[in-house]
């Protein structure tokens, strides 16, 4: 990945953020309206709010595209639940330089169609796999080489349905903390829990001290990117 605010040398404590719920209807409006997914609608946004940070600490981002490593589910859908991850990984490439919510939403949505018809993923659990038969300063060397083709974990995690309870009392919001690996000091987690969507983050505190305007910027992108969609379906 190129170089940025993103990437560098980490330190050893992190700081978390996260954002107000977003409603579950309006993601999947705007992924009908514009023939996208939920999660070409994810990814665009978060696209959206790392290009509008670096813009904000004074950073030119024209035409810079950087990598996320996000996590892709193996498991058949019918497999019955049990213990262990199954999961391979998918670089997906995110246009944090263009500014307009469509247009770097139609270049997300791109890139997923392609990835799905990759075998990338596939081949990235063979690796994983491959990894712990290894020797550690091997293991040490395969980590360190994927984690420079990316800038962040993103995971897109489907959450319970239903409404969860402990001790009797209703469970609100629910949050969880992507780990990274070798030199990725920015994690963004992502959960549906009932009729709403849920952004978190985690990051490095050395590369990215105040992550609550990354949080802030999440929420500017995707209102933007509703009211464009809205507008256009009023005009129609």
């Amino acid at each position: 990945d190129p170089p940025s605010p993103l990437r560098g040398r980490l330190g050893t404590r992190k700081r978390v953020a996260w954002a107000a719920p977003v409603p579950l209807v309006e993601v999947r409006t705007i992924a009908r309206a514009l023939g996208c997914t939920i999660n070409d609608v994810v990814m665009s946004v978060v696209a959206g709010t790392l290009g509008r940070y670096l813009r904000d600490l004074g950073h030119d981002t024209t035409g810079v595209v950087v990598r996320a490593a996000v996590p892709v589910n193996l498991r058949p859908a019918d497999e019955p639940p049990c213990l262990g991850n199954r999961f391979g990984l998918a670089f997906v490439e995110l246009p944090i330089g263009m500014r307009h919510p469509l247009e770097r939403l139609y270049a997300v949505r791109q890139s997923m169609r392609e990835l799905k018809d990759s075998r990338q993923p596939a081949a990235a659990f063979v690796v994983l796999s491959a990894l712990g038969y290894l020797p550690a300063p091997v293991q040490g060397l395969a980590v360190d080489t994927l984690s420079r083709k990316a800038s962040a974990v993103v995971s897109n995690v489907p959450g319970p349905r239903e409404r969860l309870y402990l001790c009797g009392r209703p469970i609100d919001e629910m949050y969880f903390w992507v780990p990274q690996s070798g030199d990725i000091g920015l994690g963004i987690s992502v959960l549906t829990y009932v009729d709403e969507v849920l952004f978190g983050l985690v990051a490095d505190r050395t590369l990215l001290p105040e992550p609550h305007r990354i949080v802030d910027a999440f929420a500017a992108e995707f209102e933007r990117l509703l009211l464009l969609t809205v507008l256009g379906a009023a005009h129609a």
